[in-house]
């Protein structure tokens, strides 16, 4: 017997910031077909809420480093205003949507990531997803909605990329589900050029991937992105897109489809 399919979808970047780009794509998710999970991140927003309050935002290679300081911002903001609007939004398009962190039914546990070679400060890698207690949230009629917030269950919030948990999820639940993991974002998907929308790549492979890498065409904020693709693909997630909002309801949009 085939497996249920199941559709996680994270969303980022300038969909977030964009009001009319997001409801179209909650809209649009809202019609998906059977149990689907949403993951968000919201750094620009958290950025711009530290230049608010004068507290340094620091990037090394896509990632944010947390300071203590930031973390308070970070939750507040993507555990708080964030999830919770997107929650409202959903709920109004008919989807009984639960917003959720890793804490929260200690679903997604996480460690401190070590300070060696980087120190990135308060952020969480991934150390187990409790894929039944997600499935059970599912099969009781809630749509979970995912902020970028992890606890490593000794009272610590942990900041973790909003794409590892995304992909994280997707390979936990690969043993119940056949699992489509789609990435949406501002762009149609991965661009050799970021001015340039004739130079997406429809198909990538990790071969193709690690090239780009080296020649220093793929855009820094991309490569956790991918990683974490590559990873879930190999973990046994069936499907991964990569691509703009639109594509969840319309087969012909341009995309970038991962594959081995």
């Amino acid at each position: 017997m085939p497996k249920p399919q199941v559709h996680i979808v994270k969303i980022g970047g300038g969909i977030l910031e964009d009001t009319v780009r997001l409801e179209a794509l909650l809209q649009d998710f809202a019609s998906l077909k059977g149990p689907k999970i949403l993951v968000h991140g919201g750094g620009r927003d958290a950025s711009l809420l530290e230049a608010q309050l004068g507290i340094p935002t620091t990037m090394i290679d896509g990632r944010r480093v947390t300071s203590s300081e930031s973390l308070r911002v970070v939750t507040m903001m993507y555990a708080g205003w964030t999830n919770k609007s997107i929650v409202s939004l959903l709920q109004s398009f008919g989807v009984n949507a639960l917003g959720l962190s890793g804490a929260d039914g200690n679903v997604i546990e996480a460690r401190k990531r070590t300070p060696s070679p980087v120190d990135y400060g308060y952020v969480g890698d991934i150390h187990q997803v409790d894929a039944s207690g997600i499935t059970g949230i599912m099969e009781a009629g809630f749509t979970p909605v995912f902020c970028a917030i992890t606890h490593d269950k000794k009272g610590q919030l942990l900041n973790t990329n909003a794409d590892t948990i995304a992909a994280a999820i997707a390979a936990a639940l690969t043993e119940q589900y056949d699992v489509r993991l789609t990435y949406c974002f501002e762009k149609q998907g991965v661009l050799l050029d970021l001015n340039d929308p004739l130079s997406l790549l429809t198909e990538l492979n990790r071969q193709k991937f690690e090239e780009l890498v080296d020649q220093g065409v793929i855009h820094q904020g991309m490569l956790p992105k991918l990683n974490n693709c590559f990873t879930a693909l190999k973990l046994g997630v069936g499907h991964i897109e990569i691509g703009s909002e639109s594509m969840l309801q319309k087969p012909e949009q341009p995309r970038t489809t991962i594959i081995h």
